[in-house]
């Protein structure tokens, strides 16, 4: 009896240092779970870099409820746009095919944003299975991830080691991790618009500094673009500008891959990404553009490219251009926080633009003050000179006995006159530089040089001009007109001692005619005409003539008429 009576205080002795144990076991797993928690709370928050921050919490989630695969979806609208993997190898993620945008289960948390555990995944109402070669998936935990008031994105573990079922323990630390990492995602966010801030200005500084040193545009919005690209980590960068008076755009600098593909490029304004951000006046992005609706147009030179984000370069009166960044394939889109600067800085190429236009503006019109006062100078001083010294020669003639002298003294006259011809004409090309004279209509160039002859003749001719001049008259044909007009009114102004001068140009019936009337001294009987000569000689070669006849009441009438080729015909 004694020793069943005291054999049974040993047994409940033995019991409760068992259950003693346990307890112990259990406070000691408590403190151990705790401290992995605060260690992987401090490893999250030690990060900066977003990227890094994110893999540390599925990494750390993985460890503290000891599941086999997690994932971290990042929430954007309705669907992700990252989902980062735990437990997937390589070739396991490339064999399951893409990524995850947020349907399922996935969606449910997306939808619902509430912590959801699950012992079997397809007992769900929102399952509907997995893509082949994906591995087989039973318990399920979730938890959303919260940064401020915003549902930044989801925690997703699957399978616990061992066959278990998630508990309520193990949800109580997955919700104080994903608490942990709102806070360490605000901080990288934070961290990481400061420095794209310092970036940004920096750039713009350097940008400031390339335009006030006078740098050329070309090698500022390249410039440009290479610090878009690097600040904004786009694997291409490329600015467009509309050609001519069309709505195409043409790109004229492209950095990074493929540029070659992407230099030059023409592309119209309607369909295409580029001409769609013009016409929306703001920068527009995409998270994969070969899939982009607006995109309808042009050869497949998106190969490669993902998310891209396209933004018009506003100057003062209209858009000079359109930048345009785009990242490789499965790359992270362009977020509104990227977006946000993009639009300043690329006003600062369209400043660079207007900058070199206004360069180019003061360059040309200091060019045109200096070839006009060379022409003022030759006109005033060479050519009087060259006239005083014909008249003396000429004047000199009567005292000349000797028949051979007197033939080259007028020789020299002659040749004094020649010169004077070709002094005027440099004056003409002096005062309209001819590169701009070729860009400019026929009627243009008629009314310019009317009023280049207003400085010799003292007066303005007075000009008529009837017909499709600017439709129907050929480059070349314009060219001769032109010279024809000048050396009429030249020899007006020089020999005619006019007070009215009248120019008619017509253009009908396939025909041009070119009528240049004075009420001068009329032709001389006798003298040198190689000048009209020539003129006869351009319209024999278009197979037309030209007279010049004495007016009864007094003054020259030169006529010069060509005919127009018939594919110049209305």
């Amino acid at each position: 009896m004694s020793d069943q009576a005291g054999g049974l205080p040993r047994l409940q002795l033995d019991e409760l240092l068992a259950e003693l144990q346990v307890r112990i076991d259990a406070v000691r797993g408590t403190r151990d779970r705790v401290h992995d928690l605060l260690e992987a709370v401090l490893s999250v928050g030690g990060e900066l870099d977003l990227a890094q921050v994110l893999r540390r919490i599925v990494e750390s989630a993985v460890l503290l409820v000891d599941a086999e695969y997690g994932a971290l979806g990042v929430i954007e609208g309705t669907g992700l746009s990252q989902f980062l993997t735990s437990g997937i190898s390589a070739e396991q993620a490339q064999a399951i095919g893409p990524l995850p945008s947020g349907h399922g289960i996935l969606g449910e948390l997306i939808r619902h944003p509430e912590p959801l555990r699950l012992t079997e995944i397809s007992d769900h109402p929102a399952s509907y299975g997995f893509p082949p070669h994906h591995p087989p998936m039973h318990s399920f935990l979730g938890v959303p991830i919260r940064v401020r008031d915003e549902v930044f994105g989801n925690i997703y573990l699957t399978e616990k080691r061992g066959g278990a079922e998630f508990d309520g323990e193990d949800e109580t630390v997955l919700r104080t991790l994903a608490v942990a990492a709102g806070v360490a995602i605000e901080n990288a966010r934070l961290y990481k618009a400061a420095r794209a801030r310092q970036e940004w200005l920096e750039a713009n500084a350097q940008i400031v500094s390339d335009l006030l040193s006078g740098a050329e545009e070309g090698s500022v919005l390249r410039g440009l673009v290479a610090h878009a690209s690097r600040i904004l980590q786009a694997d291409l960068g490329v600015i467009a500008l509309p050609v001519g008076d069309s709505t195409d755009l043409q790109v004229i600098i492209a950095v990074g891959v493929d540029a070659e593909d992407h230099s030059g490029l023409v592309l119209p304004s309607q369909g295409s990404f580029m001409g769609a951000a013009l016409a929306a006046g703001g920068s527009i992005s995409t998270s994969e553009i070969r899939k982009d609706p607006r995109v309808t147009v042009g050869p497949p030179r998106w190969k490669g490219l993902g998310p891209v984000v396209a933004v018009p370069m506003l100057g003062e009166d209209r858009a000079r251009g359109v930048l345009l960044l785009g990242r490789a394939e499965q790359a992270l889109p362009f977020t509104e926080d990227e977006i946000a600067p993009l639009a300043a800085f690329a006003g600062q190429a369209a400043l660079a633009m207007e900058l070199a236009e206004r360069r180019r503006a003061a360059e040309q019109v200091a060019l045109l003050e200096d070839r006009d006062r060379i022409a003022r100078d030759l006109h005033d001083l060479a050519i009087q000179r060259l006239f005083a010294t014909g008249m003396t020669l000429q004047s000199s003639l009567r005292f000349i006995e000797h028949p051979e002298a007197n033939e080259r003294v007028l020789r020299a006259v002659d040749d004094l006159d020649e010169t004077i011809k070709i002094i005027r004409s440099t004056i003409f090309g002096l005062r309209a530089k001819e590169a701009d004279r070729k860009r400019l209509s026929l009627r243009a160039r008629t009314v310019a040089a009317a009023e280049s002859a207003a400085r010799t003749l003292g007066f303005t001719p007075s000009l008529r001009m009837e017909g499709l001049i600017d439709t129907d008259v050929p480059q070349a044909v314009a060219e001769d007109v032109v010279a024809v007009l000048e050396e009429a009114l030249s020899n007006a102004a020089r020999h005619a001692q006019a007070s009215a001068v009248e120019v008619s140009l017509t253009v009908s019936a396939g025909r041009l005619v070119l009528t240049v009337t004075d009420n001068g001294v009329g032709l001389p009987e006798q003298g040198r005409r190689s000048g009209l000569r020539n003129l006869a000689e351009r319209a024999e070669q278009r197979g037309g003539g030209m007279t010049a006849t004495a007016r009864e009441e007094g003054g020259t009438r030169l006529m010069w008429r060509v005919p127009l080729p018939p594919a110049q015909l209305p």
